[in-house]
């Protein structure tokens, strides 16, 4: 028998449950879906938020061939071989047959190259899921390429209505008697993931072998106790553990630190503490402490080397140097100012400075050969030439350095007028 969560999947969009910013009445992607016509896109949200379900309603929808690849399982063969059996679809169907890939964030550069054509060309609509930040994880030609929409965790009346939807539609679940006397636990465990909150009801009441069955939080919490494979390392209360982690790290306390990291040993699970440690570091701690940063690296390279429980060691050191560690947030947010910039205006790199530059006489190029100029050059294009992306945190004796450094250069100045700086004598 298939799990609860397959069996309640919605085929219509008037069963599909949250996500009204974008498939509600009026909403933006609801008006392409009834005119049959969709380009090519990304969803982007959480695990369990129906990213999977809305592309299988869209397909049928549009009643359009329908094909799945997975990031993890599939390779560029693969791709190309869906590619080829889309071109033949074309000749049968008027529509562009859509391709889905699930965690399309996983996607190498190369895997990712190849369906640019195909969906630059129209013999596919790609349909991309991830969890992760496309602006990072999917390169710039394919996001170009297609729409992003972002999904949102479930809100608590999702949650509640998909809850009554199970126990009163579910041809398994009907047939039992079955009354939500409290709800806050088994939503509190499922973290606004649809598909764990139906696994949780699922498991609640299979393991009540009564008729009437009477669900309260302290069954639910006591059930998921017995039952630790309910809330894996994806489920809300290790996320809550986590977020208590690096909140210690931040706010410098190493007694919490300690205490949270003792909770997560338990899973067991070095490359993903590495990865949130690492941008504790660099987001936290960055530019007040790099040397922190970088033997935060080489403690997780010990840890691999020696495994649990030893790697508890090195792991400890790395995080109370964290906790300890001056913090400064400088470096996130010169890129986020960069990044946000880029939303306004996109802006090419002046002609002197591009790899090939076209129409310049020597003097007016960048000189390699003199590197007591290049200080002096202005590296932004001109209409935002003054802008100041990085502001120092003034937290450490390392950053109080570099601060100075910037400020000495920010009192020269930069120009353009490359042809009046390459006549200037050589110092």
């Amino acid at each position: 028998m298939q799990p609860l969560a397959e069996r309640l999947r919605p085929k219509t969009l008037d069963e599909y449950i949250g996500q009204k910013h974008l498939v509600g009445p009026g909403a933006i992607l609801r008006k392409m879906i009834d005119a049959g016509r969709i380009s090519s896109f990304i969803l982007w949200g959480p695990p369990g938020v129906g990213k999977t379900t809305l592309a299988q309603i869209i397909a049928n929808k549009l009643e359009t061939p329908f094909y799945t690849l997975s990031a993890v399982t599939s390779g560029v063969k693969d791709v190309r071989e869906v590619i080829d059996r889309a071109k033949s679809n074309r000749f049968f169907s008027q529509s562009s047959p859509i391709l889905f890939i699930d965690e399309i964030h996983r996607f190498s550069k190369s895997q990712q190259d190849s369906l640019l054509g195909a969906v630059e060309n129209g013999t596919v609509t790609l349909i991309g899921a991830t969890t992760e930040n496309p602006s990072f994880e999917v390169i710039r030609p394919l996001l170009s390429r297609c729409q992003l929409y972002v999904l949102k965790s479930l809100e608590k009346e999702d949650l509640l209505e998909l809850l009554e939807r199970a126990i009163s539609t579910d041809t398994v679940l009907k047939e039992r008697k079955i009354e939500l006397k409290e709800t806050t636990a088994m939503l509190r465990f499922s973290g606004g993931d649809a598909r764990k909150l139906l696994n949780i009801l699922e498991l609640v009441v299979e393991s009540d072998t009564d008729d009437t069955v009477v669900i309260t939080d302290d069954m639910v919490t006591e059930r998921l106790q017995q039952n630790p494979l309910a809330y894996d390392k994806d489920g809300e209360m290790h996320y809550d553990i986590i977020s208590a982690f690096i909140k210690s790290i931040r706010g410098s306390d190493p007694n919490g630190a300690m205490y949270y990291f003792a909770k997560l040993i338990e899973y067991n699970d070095i490359e993903s503490l590495e990865r949130r440690v690492l941008v504790c570091a660099y987001e936290d701690v960055g530019l007040a402490n790099p040397n922190a940063c970088m033997r935060t690296v080489a403690a997780f390279q010990a840890a691999r080397t020696v495994g649990f429980p030893e790697a508890r060691i090195p792991i400890a050191s790395a995080i109370i140097d964290l906790c300890l560690s001056p913090k400064s947030k400088s470096s996130e947010a010169a890129i986020d100012a960069a990044l946000a910039s880029l939303n306004h205006q996109s802006l090419p790199a002046p002609e002197y400075l591009r790899l090939t530059p076209v129409g310049l006489d020597d003097d007016e190029k960048y000189n390699y050969d003199r590197p007591e100029l290049w200080e002096y050059i202005q590296y932004l294009p001109d209409p935002i030439a003054q802008s100041q992306f990085y502001v120092p945190w003034m937290t450490s004796n390392y950053e109080k350095a570099l601060a100075e450094n910037y400020r000495r250069i920010l009192k020269h100045g930069r120009t353009n007028q490359m042809k009046k700086l390459n006549h200037t004598k050589k110092s």
